[in-house]
Parts: C-alpha cells; sequence; structure tokens
C-alpha cells in the first residue's frame, strides 16, 4: 500500500458496526456484504473526484486558497502532477474506494501550446495506468475541463468562434483518448458554459445545432476508436452561465431527442444540480430513470439556504435512500457509479478532513442502500402504487391504453357511468412508512 502522503492512516479504513465511535471506521458501509444478489461495493461503486479532493484549495467565490497540500509543493508542473497522483491513489487505497474521476486539466497541467498540453496529458496518462495496475483502481469516467480557460468565456461547443468550437473539439478528442487508454467505464460531457449570459446577442438555435454537431462527432469518434465506455452527459440549470442548454433532465432528454442522440447518451445525475434546477435529487434520477437513461450519479448536496452550487458531502439518509429506491428499482447504475463530486469546507484544512468526509458520504449511501432495500424487499410502496393505478389494468382503463377508445368513445362512457370516486393519496401515511424504515 502507497503510505507517504496520508502517513497517521496506516490501513484501510476498516468497517466497525454501528456502535463503533471511531471517526476513521465505517458504521454502514461493508464493501463486500450482500445485499440482494449483489455486494455493497457492486451496487454503490464509489468514485472520488480528482478536481475537488486532489486539486481544491478551499478557495470559494468570496476568497482565495484557505489550505496547500503537501502534493503540491513542487515548482515542477509535471512533477507536482506525478505527486498529487501518487497522493490520489494512496487516499483511494486507504478509503478501499475502487473508483476515480477527472478532467483533463485536473490530472495533467495546460501547456504553453495546444501540443504541449496534449504532451502532458499523454505523460501523467502513463503514470495512472502504472498506478491502476498497481493497485487495481479503476477510472469510472474521465471528461475535459472547457469552462476554466478564459477563451470558453462564451461556451466551447456553442462558441460564436468557430476556432473555439475547433479547439474544443480537439481538446475532447484528447480526452477521450485519455479515458480509452485508462480503460475508463464512461467518458462525461458537462456544459460548464454551453449557454448563454444574454439574449441580446445570442442565436439559440444556432447555439443547439452547433452543440448537436459537437456531440455528434464525438458518437461518431468514439465508434472510430472503438471506445466502449458509456457516453454521459450532466445537466446543470445555471452557474457560470445565466441559462445552460442541460438546464435539468428533462431538457436535456429533449435536446437529445430532437437532435437524433438519444440512442447514444445516458445521464450523470448530480445531487446539487438538481436542486439549483428547482427539482429534488431524487425527482431527477426518476425521470432519468424513467426514460432508461439514469447511467451515473454525482453524489452531493448543496446548502438550501444558499443560491449556488456548494458541492458538500452527502450526509441526508432520507435523500440517499430515496436516491437508492430510484437506482435499485432499475438493478443499479451498470457501467456508472456514485461519484463524491463534493469538496471540504473551506474551514475543513487538514488532509485527514479528507477521510472523514468519504466516511460520512459512503456510510450515508450504504445506510440508504440497506434501508431502500427492504422497503423494495417489503414491498410497501409498490404494492401501494400498483393497487392506486389498477384500473387501468382492465376494463375501460385498459381500452384507453390500447387506444380501442377516443374522446367521443369516453364521453358516451362517462355520460352512462357514475362520477368517479376521489381516492386518498395517503401522503402522510407513506411518509410515515418511509421513516419508519429510516428510523
Amino acid at each position: 500500500m502507497l503510505n507517504k502522503f496520508f502517513p497517521q492512516i496506516t490501513q484501510t479504513i476498516p468497517f466497525e458496526g454501528k456502535e463503533s465511535k471511531n471517526p476513521l471506521a465505517f458504521k454502514y458501509y461493508n464493501k463486500n456484504q450482500k445485499v440482494g444478489n449483489k455486494t455493497m461495493a457492486e451496487y454503490l461503486r464509489f468514485s472520488v473526484a480528482y478536481w475537488h479532493t486532489m486539486m481544491g484549495t478551499g478557495s470559494d467565490i468570496f476568497g482565495g486558497p484557505s489550505f496547500k497540500r503537501e502534493w503540491h509543493s513542487s515548482l515542477n508542473l509535471i512533477e507536482k502532477a506525478k505527486f498529487t497522483l501518487d497522493a490520489a491513489f494512496e487516499l483511494f487505497q486507504k478509503l478501499g474506494i475502487d473508483f476515480y474521476c477527472f478532467h483533463d486539466r485536473d490530472i495533467a497541467p495546460e501547456g504553453e501550446s495546444f501540443a504541449q498540453s496534449c504532451k502532458n496529458l499523454e505523460i501523467i496518462v502513463e503514470h495512472a495506468k502504472t498506478l491502476q495496475k498497481e493497485t487495481g483502481i479503476k477510472l469510472l469516467w474521465g471528461t475535459a475541463n472547457l469552462f476554466s480557460n478564459p477563451i470558453y468565456s462564451q461556451g466551447a461547443a456553442t462558441s460564436p468562434n468557430a476556432h473555439v468550437m475547433a479547439l474544443a473539439s480537439a481538446q475532447v478528442k484528447n480526452a477521450i483518448d485519455a479515458t480509452k487508454e485508462l480503460d475508463g467505464e464512461n467518458y462525461v460531457f458537462w456544459g460548464g458554459r454551453e449557454g448563454y449570459e444574454t439574449l441580446l446577442n445570442t442565436n439559440i438555435k444556432k447555439e443547439q445545432e452547433q452543440l448537436a454537431r459537437f456531440l455528434h462527432m464525438a458518437v461518431d469518434y468514439k465508434k472510430k476508436i472503438g471506445f466502449d465506455g458509456q457516453f454521459l452527459i450532466e445537466p446543470k440549470p445555471a452557474e457560470p452561465m445565466k441559462h445552460q442548454y442541460d438546464s435539468d433532465a428533462a431538457a436535456t432528454l429533449y435536446f437529445l431527442k430532437e437532435y437524433e442522440l438519444l440512442d447514444h447518451f445516458k445521464l450523470n445525475i448530480e445531487a446539487n444540480h438538481a436542486t439549483l434546477a428547482g427539482s429534488s435529487f431524487e425527482h431527477e434520477l426518476a425521470v432519468a430513470s424513467a426514460a432508461g437513461k439514469l447511467g451515473s450519479v454525482d453524489a452531493n448536496r448543496g446548502d438550501l439556504l444558499l443560491g449556488w452550487d456548494t458541492d458538500q458531502f452527502p450526509t441526508n439518509i432520507y435523500d440517499t435512500t430515496m436516491a437508492m429506491l430510484i437506482i435499485l428499482n432499475q438493478n443499479g447504475l451498470g457501467k456508472g457509479g456514485l461519484n463524491f463530486d463534493a469538496k471540504l469546507r473551506r474551514s475543513s484544512t487538514d488532509p485527514i478532513d479528507l477521510f472523514y468526509a468519504h466516511i460520512g458520504g459512503m456510510d450515508a449511501f450504504a445506510k440508504g442502500l440497506l434501508i431502500a432495500h427492504k422497503i423494495i424487499e417489503d414491498k410497501v410502496l409498490s404494492n401501494f402504487i400498483e393497487e392506486r393505478y389498477k384500473s387501468y389494468n382492465n376494463g375501460i382503463g385498459s381500452k384507453i391504453m390500447t387506444g380501442e377508445v377516443d374522446f367521443e368513445d369516453l364521453d358516451k362512457w362517462i355520460r352512462e357511468n357514475d362520477k368517479p370516486l376521489l381516492k386518498s393519496g395517503r401522503q402522510e401515511m407513506l411518509e410515515n412508512i418511509i421513516n419508519s424504515y429510516i428510523l
């Protein structure tokens, strides 16, 4: 086991059970415990987000860095990138986590030219390949940072400047290459600046057509190189742009369908993006899952009293239970996983805080998994829902859904039958049932 950057952690974080008072032990996440026909690890597929966890400095929109990591100490950019990767794999091993995710500019420094940036990425990918082979840790997904460089301030694929779109396309091409080289199981598109700030200078139809063309080129390249990973799109309503074209799950699915891309993509749903869109986490998961397009999850939470993307670690058991109900009902996330796109608070300055944060998030989802599995096993929700909709199983309901009747037939049928009865939805009772499983 690697042991340089976190010497105070001398072993993989153990499972000690719910009675344990050890803050560096799991209370609910028992990696190899069977839940139904899979282990916890197989259902949850936890992943560390490289950008927040390894590159974070504690800065926020109101202030600069509040801590500096040992692995950032080298002045040589490539050496620093390698140190950071070493520290990352040590963290992964000691957490007992199986996957990680990155942006291209997280793991490799941007060069003075695009060619140099590509070379830097190739060097670091080789180092990552070595570490993956030594540890057995895998890449859940890679992506390209098309939002930090000032050249992307007016969009990347949706930029009004074709030269910028060409640059973004070349950058994504190389990021897909890196993901394939590392046997990544997915590749994510997050349109951080694919939207607009004002309609005074924006042609929405033109920009959406550009974005569609960009994604079609990515699909074509994926086929050409034989990359068998899954393509994902991550919805977000705003921030940094006033409006982003992949604003929520429904809007993203509509866009994909309109531009004949639906067969090639699934969605990566983030909890904090859901709340920024004015929805709940479970709503966005449910919309994606109902369409057969829930591919992966960014596991975090926002602060509902703040109006921006706070990216906090998940700790709410009700939220994780509702999320796992949806995930279990579609039999897991397939190639996807639960990626902790979350960062330490600005005042949590010590490296060991990274362990406390991930342990808490992993336990929260493990507990949610256990509760959700029991709810499904006992059929307390599914039986109620089935009963609630049973009028569509036969009689007039069946005829409506099979197309055997039209408005005129229904007009006649209503005139011949009594008024329908309003039956209670029993919301409060069901909420009580959920609470009884949680408590």
